[in-house]
């Protein structure tokens, strides 16, 4: 066939070596992306080169971190994240309500803008959608990846990633709670004037079962001027509460709910 004559062979590998990828070539000269996928493959054998998967790695290139993002994709993580990496397989995975369309996207976009490069994919279960980036390098930026459950090992930060949260805080705790956390309103009834009148307001938690996380979301609280309390449930003080109308004001200005 035309398409794999040597002169069109040559011209692919030509372009591939100008760096244009295989979708490119193929769609210029009308070869199938696998056929020009083997052609390159066979190039680098050729020349002895040793193929490396393109990164945009912060923490092993020159690219800046984009610290917005990174904080608040910090947060997702520390609450329903975790990362896979053992040969041939590597992501971050954040797990999200399927019901809250806007935390899935704010996940994915987060992921997004501190990785570019790497592919992004959502995969939906009963309920859930859990949002994936691939790539090996999640372990670079996320030092407190280890085996086991996060609640069951020592988390802390490195002093580059505190200097992020000191530097965008809200960011922080905005993914603390949209991942482990939650605002709800409340209820109460109250006798005025002889008469049972109900009252609502607002409170916020934050959930978790590591004393390390939980910590952190508390010292990060307390910086910002946030009120909190432990709410212990069932001998349990896995709960953070935020209740005071001051403090409910901040975290709606700055954090909101899940959507």
């Amino acid at each position: 066939m035309d398409q794999h004559t040597s002169s069109i062979r040559a011209h692919a590998v030509a372009l591939m070596r100008q760096g244009l990828p295989n979708r490119v070539v193929a769609e210029q000269l009308g070869v199938p992306r696998g056929t020009v996928g083997w052609w390159r493959s066979e190039d680098r054998r050729t020349r002895g080169e040793v193929y490396q998967r393109a990164s945009d790695c912060p923490a092993c290139t020159d690219r800046p971190l984009d610290e917005v993002a990174y904080a608040y994709l910090l947060g997702l993580y520390l609450g329903d994240g975790h990362i896979i990496s053992k040969p041939r397989q590597h992501h971050l995975s954040i797990s999200c309500n399927a019901a809250q369309t806007g935390l899935v996207a704010a996940a994915e976009e987060a992921m997004r803008r501190v990785m570019p490069l790497a592919s992004v994919k959502g995969r939906h279960r009963a309920g859930c959608v859990e949002v994936k980036s691939y790539t090996a390098h999640w372990v670079c930026l996320f030092p407190q990846h280890g085996p086991g459950k996060k609640h069951e090992r020592r988390i802390t930060l490195e002093a580059w990633q505190q200097a992020v949260v000191d530097a965008h805080p809200w960011e922080f705790v905005r993914g603390l709670i949209h991942s482990d956390g939650c605002r709800i309103t409340n209820w109460t009834t109250r006798l005025v004037g002889g008469e049972r009148k109900r009252y609502e307001y607002p409170r916020y938690f934050f959930t978790n079962v590591s004393d390390d996380i939980r910590r952190l979301c508390t010292d990060t609280l307390d910086g910002l001027g946030v009120e909190w309390t432990h709410c212990t449930r069932h001998g349990n003080p896995y709960n953070i509460s935020v209740a005071r109308r001051a403090s409910v004001a901040l975290m709606d200005a700055h954090v909101g709910p899940k959507y």
